[in-house]
């Protein structure tokens, strides 16, 4: 969409959430001094908008409220446009709860804020009850930190991801220098963690590493007892009984056991080289020891309504302490985004609905949610927990109210300064060969990051 305005970025945003078309688009803007005139062109069709300028504490206020307005205005003319009302309204960002609390901890309640930008009363609630939950898990404190660990391997990739994974048959050469370059990455990386939160180790699928070399791991990040401690197993066919001992004697507390799906046609179909049976076999094989989460995907292809609602079910029937359920998202890098320009969302909203009532009912809460670009049906992933088992690292990632200290691949730190108002970030190498030539040069620069000296800095601020 052509505008005059710099918020070309935010705009292009707001558009993306509407079918792509042929119709050419135009936005107009202008401050006559007291009021925002707002001018939009969907092919031969025209928008007008003329919105009060309100009071504001600083200029950077002001920027935040013009930039909202501005994408308020596009969303409004394309709802009419296309006669379509997406849940998260003209709110693009990843972080809706984030934007929630900046509004609680400047208003008193973010209500208000959340209605102007058109979001659904059910996605209002569901924020509420988010906000609600992690009342004893949420702590804003800039020397608090979480430490993460990337592991970038994987049997193979399924179709639907666009994570920066290797394939470990073909980069299978690279294990045994990504560890030693991960081990000195670590070591190095663990001084700089002042209050620590909690451990995390993704990918990728972490338990495809090699027993020898994964121990090696372990042994390294040597977490205290007691510390949350996660593992993101991943996939069932690579939790074995070895890995799972490893786990039990690091200290590990957590573990994810990752079905996506309990219908093995469509397991089949996406890449996976298990069937549900295998899932329960190995989630049997890690309950009694850990606290488990397990994710789910709603929109997988060749899925009806009935197969995603049976997945639910089966979940809610072995009773993890966590279940994820993530609305399926095409991105650069998956599979799948080579043959799907854009996800409707037909059925989609309906088995996320269907998994909120249903774990409701099983009594668990809603505790964490992040969106993502090119989301079906412009929806989000959400995380469900049992009463006392939410995941700390979850929260403080998804609300940005830690540093984290990030190890490996493509993994980004974060450090947090000035009650969180203001983050510095470090990005590593996404390739392992760069990651392999550049580990010194990593180390040196995390330092300095976490000194306050190095790192891209932004205003801690939610996209609105």
């Amino acid at each position: 969409m052509k505008t005059n305005t710099p918020y070309q970025a935010d705009i292009e945003e707001t558009v993306k959430l509407f079918p792509p078309d042929a119709a050419e688009k135009e936005h107009f803007y202008e401050n006559t001094g007291g009021r925002y005139e707002n001018a939009v062109r969907i092919g031969e069709k025209r928008y007008f908008f003329s919105d009060p300028e309100k009071p504001f504490s600083d200029n950077l206020e002001r920027k935040r409220y013009e930039k909202r307005n501005i994408k308020l205005a596009v969303y409004r003319a394309l709802s009419d446009y296309y006669g379509r009302q997406m849940p998260w309204g003209a709110l693009t960002g990843i972080r809706p709860c984030k934007l929630a609390y900046q509004e609680l901890e400047r208003t008193g309640e973010f209500l208000t804020l959340f209605n102007e930008m058109r979001v659904s009363a059910q996605k209002r609630r569901l924020v509420e009850k988010i906000v609600e939950t992690q009342r004893g898990v949420y702590e804003k404190d800039d020397d608090n930190a979480d430490f993460f660990v990337f592991i970038p391997f994987c049997p193979s990739k399924c179709r639907y991801c666009s994570f920066i994974t290797a394939d470990i048959a073909r980069s299978g050469r690279y294990i045994s220098a990504y560890t030693d370059a991960l081990i000195r990455e670590i070591e190095a990386a663990k001084p700089l963690v002042k209050k620590l939160r909690s451990v995390y180790i993704g990918g990728g699928t972490p338990a495809a590493l090699p027993t020898a070399e994964l121990e090696r791991v372990l042994a390294a990040v040597d977490a205290p007892r007691g510390t949350e401690y996660t593992f993101e197993a991943g996939r069932p066919d690579c939790i074995t009984r070895e890995n799972v001992a490893l786990l039990k004697k690091y200290g590990v507390t957590r573990v994810c056991v990752n079905p996506q799906t309990f219908n093995d046609e469509t397991l089949a179909r996406i890449g996976r080289r298990h069937t549900a049976a295998d899932i329960c076999e190995k989630y049997a094989m890690v309950k009694d020891d850990f606290s488990v989460n397990m994710d789910l995907i709603a929109g997988l292809e060749g899925e009806t309504e009935a197969d995603f609602a049976r997945s639910v079910d089966a979940a809610i029937a072995l009773k993890p302490d966590n279940i994820t359920v993530h609305t399926l998202c095409l991105k650069s890098g998956a599979a799948l985004k080579e043959e799907t320009a854009y996800l409707d969302g037909a059925g989609v909203a309906a088995m996320v609905e269907y998994a909120h009532a249903a774990l409701a009912a099983a009594g668990y809460a809603p505790y964490y949610l992040y969106r993502q670009k090119y989301m079906a049906g412009n929806l989000e992933n959400t995380g469900y927990t049992l009463p006392g088992k939410a995941c700390v690292y979850n929260v403080d990632t998804m609300e940005e109210i830690a540093g984290t200290v990030a190890c490996g691949a493509n993994a980004v730190s974060k450090a947090v300064f000035g009650g969180c108002a203001r983050i510095e970030r470090y990005k590593n190498p996404k390739d392992i060969p760069s990651y392999l030539a550049k580990t010194e040069e990593i180390v040196a620069r995390k330092a300095l990051l976490f000194a306050g000296e190095g790192g891209k800095t932004e205003k801690n601020g939610g996209k609105r």
